[in-house]
């Protein structure tokens, strides 16, 4: 239609879109996020595929850096250390626990570095941002599939056998995915404006490490600590796994709920603190 035909006729006139920067707090209008679904698809998608792109040994790591994390365990905390492991293997005690954190610290390492990396995205075009840590986070689903297999095979090679307890498991899943959107959104933004952010993560994702009962039971500290250990957020996934999959004789209880809370306040307090940030990620990225 000729444009002076619909400034004569506004019934006929262009809709138009004006994008302007949001002041102080604003609301995370996440409905978005499912009109924008397909570009999520394909962001995960390009990440599972980028990531294994020209390697040799492809999703096998997913397996790998696990497998020997917890060799390395077995011999210095198991063997030597003589480490308690509440009565299981000490070896499936030590691989179950990897298996969760494995996504989450994968998840951590490409969501607090993805907005930088998709920097030709976010300069030219517009979509809700939120995105692009998302497709980093839910991208790691399939390594964790993979070794989650491979943990599988080390329960019916230890002749462990879950019990109901594992109709539980999706929630520990997810527990893990939380904890691991929250920080990668709260990194991900300081990382857009300090880039030193991302030399950080490394040592942050190993202080975790060791702040997690992988190498060692929660069983270790007594009331009311242990509870206020669940604070870290990863606690209640891997104590949790622990007991849904391997019987484990210390129950998660308490720290299930005040991880799940801790885990929530950081999803919660990072997607705001994104979305506040997030006008100033195309001047800067």
């Amino acid at each position: 239609m000729n444009p002076q035909s619909a400034i004569r006729n506004p019934q006929f006139a262009v809709p138009t879109f004006r994008i302007a920067p949001s002041k102080g707090w604003v609301p995370l209008k996440l409905r978005e996020l499912w009109e924008y679904r397909e570009l999520l698809y394909f962001l995960i998608w390009r990440d599972v595929k980028v990531r294994y792109k020209q390697t040799a040994l492809g999703a096998s790591w997913a397996i790998i850096q696990p497998f020997f994390t917890m060799l390395v365990f077995s011999i210095f905390f198991g063997s030597l250390g003589k480490m308690p492991s509440d009565g299981i293997p000490y070896p499936i005690f030590a691989f179950t626990a990897l298996v969760p954190w494995g996504f989450f610290a994968n998840g951590l390492s490409q969501s607090s570095n993805s907005l930088v990396g998709s920097s030709h995205l976010i300069t030219k075009v517009y979509f809700p941002r939120l995105i692009v840590p998302l497709g980093s986070v839910f991208s790691g689903i399939v390594d964790f599939l993979v070794a989650f297999a491979v943990l599988l095979a080390m329960m019916l090679y230890y002749g462990l056998l879950p019990s109901i307890n594992v109709l539980w498991l999706p929630l520990f899943v997810l527990l893990a995915l939380v904890t691991s959107l929250g920080v990668g959104l709260w990194l991900s933004a300081l990382n857009v404006e300090y880039r030193d952010v991302r030399y950080i993560v490394p040592f942050i994702t190993q202080f975790w490490l060791f702040a997690t009962p992988i190498a060692y039971p929660s069983s270790l500290l007594h009331q009311p600590w242990r509870t206020i250990y669940g604070l870290n957020p990863m606690v209640g996934v891997v104590e949790g796994f622990r007991w849904a999959l391997l019987r484990s004789n210390t129950a998660p209880g308490p720290i299930i709920a005040v991880s799940a809370s801790a885990a929530v306040v950081i999803l919660i307090s990072g997607a705001f603190y994104f979305r506040r940030m997030e006008k100033t990620f195309a001047d800067i990225v």
